[in-house]
C-alpha cells in the first residue's frame, strides 16, 4: 500500500546554519526556562503554603475552615514563589542567550556567567554586597547543575 504522505521525516530548514545548530533559540530558552521555573516555584510555594497552612490551625476550626485556611496559604505562597522564580528564570533565559551572542560560542561557560550575572542583576537593589552574594550563589547553583547534568549523561543509560 503507498503512502500519501511524502514529507520527509526530518524537519526542513531554510538555511542550512539553523540545520546544523543543536540548541534552542532565545524566544524558545526564554520561554522553556521562564515556564519552568514558575511551575517549580508554584508548586514548591504551594507545598509551602499547605504546610503553613496546616500549622496555622486552630483548636475551635471547623472543617470548612482549615480547608479554607490551607487553599488560602497554598494559593498565596504558590503565587509569590511562582512569579520570583519565573522572573529569576526570565533574567537567566535572556542573559543565557546574551553572553551565547556575544561570545559565538556554546559552552559550560555561558550557563555559569549567565548564572552569575541573573543573581546579580535580580539582587542588584538590594546594595552591592547583597549583588554579590547573589551572583556567587547563581554561578554555583549554575555549575552544580550543569555538572550534574554532564554527569547524568555520562552514567546513567537512558
Amino acid at each position: 500500500m503507498r503512502t500519501l504522505d511524502r514529507r520527509p521525516p526530518s524537519p526542513e530548514f531554510l538555511f542550512v546554519e539553523e540545520a546544523r545548530r543543536q540548541r534552542r533559540s532565545w524566544g524558545e530558552n526564554l520561554t522553556f526556562y521562564t515556564g519552568c521555573s514558575y511551575l517549580a516555584g508554584a508548586i514548591g510555594g504551594g507545598a509551602t503554603g499547605l504546610l503553613s497552612g496546616v500549622r496555622s490551625f486552630e483548636a475551635g476550626d471547623t472543617t470548612k475552615l482549615r480547608i479554607n485556611r490551607v487553599l488560602n496559604s497554598s494559593g498565596h505562597t504558590g503565587r509569590v514563589w511562582g512569579n520570583r522564580l519565573g522572573v529569576i528564570g526570565l533574567i537567566y533565559a535572556g542573559m543565557e542567550s546574551g553572553i551565547q551572542a556575544v561570545r559565538d560560542t556554546d559552552d559550560v561557560l555561558n550557563s555559569v556567567a549567565a548564572g552569575l550575572t541573573t543573581g546579580a542583576v535580580y539582587r542588584a537593589a538590594r546594595g552591592v554586597r547583597s549583588a554579590a552574594v547573589a551572583g556567587a550563589v547563581g554561578g554555583v547553583l549554575v555549575g552544580v547543575a550543569v555538572t550534574g547534568k554532564q554527569a547524568l549523561k555520562r552514567y546513567v543509560p537512558i
